[in-house]
């Protein structure tokens, strides 16, 4: 089945925009394209396609941790053989066996440009912090956040590349009440860094970190709503805690409903970034979500009020089905045809666009000649505030096809849509 769509008049032309003023967003946009490169590939950790300077400083990242008297690890990975006697030449030459330990070390020293002794020295401090954080063990940990579970802080499915997606929304501690209750003093805030350790965790256990696995996660961080002042004092600690002891875990980094002040969030939190964390960044202002996380996600993985199929508890059960995509352009109406339907067989779908804010509708048309067409569901204006998929079902009494109709025609603006569709047959 494919969508099929009605000739529509095209848009009047819009008026010139010689000499209109530059937003302070459009600017935004614009810088931050430039610090993100359109070739970005995320790096690899196969020592084979490394270049000579890059293996040398991995060897000998090697041979200082193997003068170690101690044996370090990190995230489970062995990193080193301590030596058995005083001199440990012996040990050096013996590069850990864990085919893991490369994409470890190759983290650090990304994270330093490759200058050894600044990684070897990061590396010995994040294994000192873990130690006394007990980062191995807070995974089992009780924190007594559950209702902020799949609404601040939580990983969810996967993007096209199979990186585990971590989503960020602070926009509930706009409510002073539960801003008092996670961040009114020190130790409750030490409480709430505890758990977004533990989330980032669960986030490096869906990981291979393995040679031409898959070694970083994608966020995605939503801005709307988010008391800046508030939480200034807790994301510069996130982001310093994350930027010391989690090197290279970030393969693209999304912020969603961009407000305006964006540009003061970015100028805060930049001397806390490097250069290659800068270069992962991509910016959506709202209205433009789906159509961002689209390009990096499919639909029926991003959560619904994202513009996403994907509901809390849908991924318990294995990947879900696929779904369809599909742009309605500006002024434009789109016919979903599913055809084949038995008499008897129930049909089951799911339906969402990109940005609402325009006309849906649903019928049923039997397949004998001469029988009626049934309405299903009468055509309604769904809004841009609709944050919940359209869902429903119909039992065919006799064969035809169900027709989706999608009416954009009310607005100039392409929107991204999606859908999919279960058929359960009559039983015998």
């Amino acid at each position: 089945m494919s969508p099929t769509t009605t000739p529509s008049p095209a848009p009047a032309a819009a008026p010139s925009s010689k000499g209109a003023k530059r937003s302070l967003m459009s600017s935004l946009m614009d810088a931050t394209a430039l610090l993100r490169s359109a070739s970005f590939k995320e790096d690899s950790y196969v020592a084979a396609a490394l270049p000579p300077s890059e293996l040398r400083a991995l060897a000998d990242l090697k041979a200082l941790l193997a003068r170690h008297p101690d044996p370090i690890a990190i995230w489970g990975v062995p990193l080193n053989s301590p030596p058995a006697a005083a001199d440990g030449a012996a040990a050096a030459a013996s590069p850990p066996v864990d085919e893991r330990a490369d994409v470890v070390l190759l983290k650090f020293l990304r994270a330093r440009d490759f200058r050894v002794r600044d990684a070897h020295a990061m590396l010995l401090r994040c294994a000192a912090w873990r130690a006394e954080f007990g980062a191995d063990a807070v995974l089992d940990e009780d924190l007594g956040f559950k209702d902020l579970e799949g609404v601040v802080a939580y990983m969810h499915g996967w993007d096209r590349e199979g990186h585990p997606v971590c989503y960020n929304a602070y926009g509930v501690f706009k409510d002073r009440a539960m801003y008092e209750r996670v961040f009114g003093d020190g130790d409750r805030l030490a409480r709430f860094l505890r758990w977004r350790v533990q989330v980032m965790e669960r986030g490096v256990r869906a990981l291979s970190l393995r040679p031409g696995g898959v070694n970083a996660i994608i966020q995605v961080t939503d801005l709307k709503d988010m008391p800046k002042r508030e939480l200034r004092a807790a994301s510069n600690q996130i982001l310093s805690l994350f930027q010391d002891n989690y090197p290279e875990m970030v393969a693209r980094k999304v912020f969603i409903n961009v407000p305006w002040y964006f540009s003061v969030l970015f100028s805060m939190i930049s001397p806390f970034l490097t250069e290659r964390t800068k270069s992962k960044f991509v910016i959506a202002r709202e209205g433009n979500v789906a159509e961002t996380l689209y390009k990096f996600i499919r639909p029926e993985l991003v959560p619904v009020q994202y513009g996403g199929l994907s509901r809390a508890g849908d991924l318990e059960n294995g990947p879900p089905k696929p779904a369809s995509e599909f742009t309605i352009k500006g002024v434009e109406k789109v016919f979903l045809e599913i055809d084949g339907i038995e008499a008897g067989a129930t049909i089951t779908w799911d339906l969402v666009v990109g940005g609402w804010d325009l006309e849906y509708g649903a019928e049923y048309v039997p397949a004998a000649e001469g029988s009626y067409t049934l309405c299903v569901e009468k055509t309604r204006m769904v809004p841009a505030a609709a944050e919940e998929p359209l869902n429903n079902a119909f039992t065919a009494r006799e064969a035809g096809k169900m027709v989706l109709s999608i009416d954009n025609s009310g607005s100039r603006k392409r929107k991204v849509a999606a859908y999919r569709y279960f058929v359960r047959k009559p039983s015998a």
